[in-house]
């Protein structure tokens, strides 16, 4: 198998057995983008296209304005999550394809945009621009955003997050649980949209979004992230990961209480 193959396998299976779990405490996107998108797009109602779908969050959101909404998602978990998203809010202008960033199936000068939330470091850069651009048509909007981890809601019970996070990364490390696991940087997808060549027209956005949440959701999200489901999987214990201590932590510093919790987002934006 080529590199490139065995990270595309890898990378989707990093997400196979806990696509409920994440879709309960992954973060939901600003709404803002959809003004934002359409604006630039000029188009009130677009043909949009959500590379690396995941259970729906990003995909949903765009059910209010769209003409027609695709997820494309490689991973059946993730699929069969968003499909029970999508029917449990009625929405008939959304559906799900298995796909890959780098070859969607989809006909050329499809889409007026194409998104991808949390997932462009998964994807293998020139193959998915060379997609992206593709099925855009002229004037068309390319937007990949991500939150920054973790969101901004209390020092301690942040601090044990980051703390748990990089004890799970270095046990994932140590063991190679996951050789073929590759992720591309995110500070460097601006640059990587601008050298691809594919757009007239590159900027970044900076944005919030304010959900809530108390010390059971900090641990859920927590659960979420690849490396500790994957040491999960592998049947490495919570308390080695340093989940038990999350957990005690993030009911020290928060209690019962739900707080605000406030999302910075980096929006990347082409536009062909």
């Amino acid at each position: 198998m080529s590199s490139n193959r065995a990270h595309v396998a890898a990378n989707t299976e990093r997400f196979s057995g806990f696509a409920e779990l994440y879709d309960i405490h992954r973060p939901k996107p600003s709404e803002v983008i959809l003004d934002l998108l359409t604006q630039i797009a000029a188009k009130q109602h677009p043909v949009v296209v959500d590379l690396g779908s995941g259970t729906g969050l990003s995909t949903l959101l765009w059910t209010p304005v769209a003409a027609e909404v695709v997820g494309v998602e490689p991973n059946a978990d993730m699929r069969v999550q968003a499909q029970r998203r999508a029917t449990k809010s009625g929405a008939s202008t959304v559906r799900f394809v298995e796909g890959l960033s780098t070859a969607t199936g989809l006909p050329d000068r499809y889409a007026d945009i194409v998104t991808s939330s949390q997932s462009l470091h998964w994807m293998e850069p020139n193959g998915t621009f060379a997609e992206v651009a593709r099925i855009l048509r002229d004037g068309g909007v390319f937007a990949a955003y991500d939150c920054d981890w973790p969101p901004t809601l209390n020092v301690d019970a942040e601090q044990a997050f980051n703390a748990c996070r990089a004890s799970a990364e270095a046990i994932e490390r140590s063991r190679r649980l996951a050789p073929e696991v590759h992720q591309w940087n995110k500070g460097d997808h601006l640059d990587r949209i601008r050298q691809s060549g594919r757009f007239r027209y590159v900027k970044e956005v900076v944005l919030h979004h304010v959900e809530s949440g108390g010390a059971e959701r900090l641990v859920g999200l927590a659960l979420s992230q690849g490396e500790i489901a994957t040491l999960l999987k592998h049947g490495i214990g919570e308390d080695e990961i340093g989940i038990a201590e999350l957990r005690e932590a993030a009911r020290r510093a928060l209690g019962d209480s739900i707080v605000p919790w406030f999302w910075s987002y980096r929006l990347r934006m082409g536009v062909k």
